[in-house]
């Protein structure tokens, strides 16, 4: 395995130690014990400390986190969490975190590239998958049918409006021909 890492000297590191979270809803407090507990995990592999960084869980729509680099913010799907509490704790928040490391440790770099898998792997061996597999269906936005010779083919409700404002037309992948509404 590629080493990014240098020395594997471990030093106590205490910045996440000394950091509190503290939020109402038990779930959201579970997720900000886990940020703490990956950054303390980091700091000790990587013997570097880090600065915490601010959490929210006002992520909508399909995505289960983000990582938002320059403002070291992670921000969390309330609702997926809901439905998905352990797959949060075991891949969606070191996965979110792996991102803020690997932009703190090398700068602007390919977002699921060599460096963020080399975290994901040394420090969490976790395999560095770069999509979640949860069930999406309460979040999923409402969409569209249009037709194509291939057959349906369902827009989101974004896509849709731009087709109604005039502002683009949608081909099909496979056949090109222009999408009909249904």
């Amino acid at each position: 395995m590629l080493n990014l890492f240098g020395s594997k000297t471990r030093t106590k590191a205490s910045s996440a130690e000394q950091a509190q979270y503290e939020f109402e809803d038990e779930r959201h407090q579970q997720i900000a014990e886990q940020v703490s507990e990956c950054y303390r995990q980091a700091e000790v592999y990587l013997n570097r400390a880090f600065s915490l960084p601010e959490i929210n869980f006002k992520l909508r729509g399909k995505s289960a986190g983000t990582a938002h680099l320059q403002l070291n913010l992670l921000r969390f799907n309330s609702t997926l969490l809901a439905e998905n509490h352990q797959a949060f704790i075991d891949q969606v928040v070191p996965h979110e975190i792996c991102h803020l490391l690997a932009y703190q440790l090398y700068g602007r770099v390919k977002p699921h590239g060599k460096e963020w898998q080399a975290l994901m792997i040394e420090i969490y061996q976790l395999e560095p998958a770069t999509t979640h597999t949860l069930n999406i269906g309460s979040v999923a936005g409402k969409t569209f049918d249009y037709l194509c010779d291939c057959g349906n083919v369902s827009l989101s409700i974004r896509r849709h409006n731009k087709v109604v404002r005039g502002d683009t037309q949608y081909r099909c992948r496979r056949c090109k021909q222009e999408l009909k509404r249904a």
